[in-house]
């Protein structure tokens, strides 16, 4: 691997399963809107991509740059796609119908209680319109979800992290450090 990769980009890939954890866990548990982890995670992928070649202090060659970037990026959209999944599973199928007033739903817990949340709150229509009828057709359409969004959020942090490692990759300042080295100052 480190002939591909920088040892620099590895541990910046730790340090995006870092921001991982504190992202999932500030804006899925502490304050839940979700939406704010998707417009996000392309950020952080920008962020880590640039930190990956910042530790590894690379500028050139551009391939190498990119090559850190798409890892470390996708070391943390990884992380970021199995925490978020993994939650929102546990949530579901942890579900045991207890209702803030006390009372419990009639269901089984996991996705048979959520389904029947949802319908107590009024939403049959809007689950039947996606075809869902039962709390089989709702775990089933629920896995397809989790799985299309961990893919998502994947390839958001590493469409991210390939910007940020453009831009290093294409900034005149790895031209200037692979000329500048060869010459000596003037003297004065």
């Amino acid at each position: 691997m480190s002939r591909f990769i920088d040892a620099g980009a590895v541990f910046a890939g730790w340090i995006g399963l870092g921001m991982a954890v504190v992202l999932v866990i500030a804006f899925e548990l502490v304050i839940p809107v979700q939406l704010l982890v998707f417009l996000l995670v392309p950020l952080m992928g920008v962020l880590i991509g640039v930190y990956a070649n910042v530790r590894s202090e690379r500028w050139r060659p551009r391939s190498r740059v990119m090559a850190n970037a798409a890892w470390a990026g996708l070391v943390t959209g990884l992380g970021i796609a199995v925490l978020y999944v993994v939650l929102r599973l546990v949530f579901v199928y942890g579900d045991t119908g207890a209702l803030p007033t006390g009372l419990n739903l009639d269901c089984r817990t996991g996705p048979e209680c959520t389904y029947t949340r949802y319908l107590e709150a009024g939403r049959s229509g809007e689950l039947e319109r996606a075809g869902i009828t039962s709390a089989a057709s709702f775990e089933a359409a629920l896995l397809r979800e989790l799985a299309f969004v961990g893919g998502a959020l994947t390839v958001l942090t590493v469409g991210g992290s390939l910007v940020g490692g453009a831009g290093r990759a294409l900034s005149s300042k790895g031209d200037q450090d692979s000329q500048g080295s060869q010459e000596l100052p003037a003297a004065a």
